[in-house]
């Protein structure tokens, strides 16, 4: 028999995906996933109800529903303060998941690099083996996970065609300042490369720090794709419909590979979520109240815990240090931790290109009464220490 693609034994298994699988096995709560435990909003379900006894359940045109673009680029002019046309500027896609590969494969030639910066969210270095291309590396150190100037700009000088750019970012939570952002932007120009900005915790920032749009920076619209996804803000992460926003001759190589990935994103959900684009300023303000309640509860059993973090400024997750318990293998210590304590995060180690074993990530997009559940186990952990 012949033997899978090469390329396979380069991708390794998702740790959230088998820390998930743990957490069901243990009946642990599952901190490890990425999504909310919480309904979205009525207002939305009934729009999906709708829309599947109206009709919308055959495909849409690749390039997405023409509703849905133009409620998109409605509320992405009135968020960016930028005109986004909705025909040469917009791409709907299966989640942001697919908006990534897509945009990689649009804009990559094998052997291509492309700048990761570590920790990462796990598609990023999958993703670009895939398209052809290589990864290089360059570190977000702690506490604040700022990057070095001088290595960022020896990745470039390597010849980089694209910079991957979580912001807010996952798993570390760090929101980019307006003065960081300028500085990868410059060096973008100066080496004439790609940014992919990866903006799908766009909405979820914490006071006192402020989403910039990459590609709302000067003279950056023209070599930026801004890679989306109404998941996390509308909390339907299973919908999986997402975006990528890009100038019209990428926009037009996305839609190429995004026709051949997967046709269209689901079609009643397409003309569902423009209900949500709707939505007045207030419930992006009370998202960000109700997820900086959640942060502020969840932080407090890590401190009544003992344990030490760095405070995300943005995103759902928060990076927690292991090295009291003495663990070698982060992994490990999850696969003990969903076991004995009734809690499953991810291993800090699948986030890295270093070899960082004392980080464990956890997610805390939970209602009340399982993120204090959550947090009543975790306080179990000072038996331990």
């Amino acid at each position: 028999m012949p033997f899978p693609a090469t390329i396979v034994k380069h991708i390794p298994e998702s740790a959230i995906s088998e820390m998930s699988r743990i957490a069901a096995r243990y009946h642990a709560i599952n901190l490890a996933s990425g999504y909310p435990d919480f309904d979205p909003p009525a207002e939305l379900l009934r729009a999906a109800e709708k829309a599947l006894q109206a009709g919308y359940n055959q495909y849409t045109p690749t390039e997405g529903a023409p509703r849905l673009r133009r409620a998109l680029a409605d509320k992405l002019t009135r968020f960016m303060g930028m005109p986004i046309d909705p025909d040469t500027h917009l791409t709907i896609t299966c989640g942001g998941t697919e908006a990534m590969i897509a945009t990689m494969m649009a804009l990559l030639n094998p052997n291509d690099q492309v700048i990761v910066f570590s920790p990462y969210y796990e598609i990023y270095t999958v993703d670009t083996l895939l398209a052809g291309a290589r990864p290089v590396f360059v570190a977000l150190r702690p506490p604040d996970f700022s990057f070095d100037q001088a290595e960022l700009r020896q990745a470039f000088q390597g010849g980089a065609k694209a910079l991957v750019l979580c912001n807010p970012s996952n798993p570390s939570g760090k929101v980019f300042t307006r003065q960081e952002l300028e500085f990868i932007a410059d060096l973008a120009q100066e080496y004439d490369a790609f940014v992919i900005a990866d903006e799908v915790y766009e909405h979820i920032v914490y006071s006192p720090h402020r989403h910039t749009y990459f590609a709302n920076l000067p003279a950056m619209f023209e070599r930026t794709v801004s890679c989306g996804s109404f998941s996390k803000t509308y909390s339907v992460t299973g919908w999986r419909v997402g975006y990528t926003l890009s100038p019209p001759a990428i926009t037009q190589a996305i839609r190429k590979i995004h026709d051949y990935l997967s046709i269209c994103a689901p079609a009643p959900l397409q003309e569902a979520i423009v209900t949500a684009l709707m939505f007045p300023d207030s419930y992006y303000q009370q998202l960000q109240e109700e997820y900086s309640w959640r942060r502020r509860v969840f932080l407090g059993y890590l401190e009544q815990a003992g344990l030490s973090f760095t405070p995300p400024q943005g995103a759902y997750f928060v990076l927690v240090d292991i090295s009291p318990f003495g663990y070698r293998s982060d992994t490990e210590f999850c696969h003990w931790m969903a076991k004995e304590i009734g809690v499953a995060g991810v291993p800090g180690s699948s986030f890295f290109h270093d070899p960082v074993n004392h980080l464990i990530r956890l997610n805390f997009a939970k209602s009340e009464a399982l993120l204090r559940e959550a947090g009543e186990r975790l306080l179990r952990l000072k038996e331990y220490r």
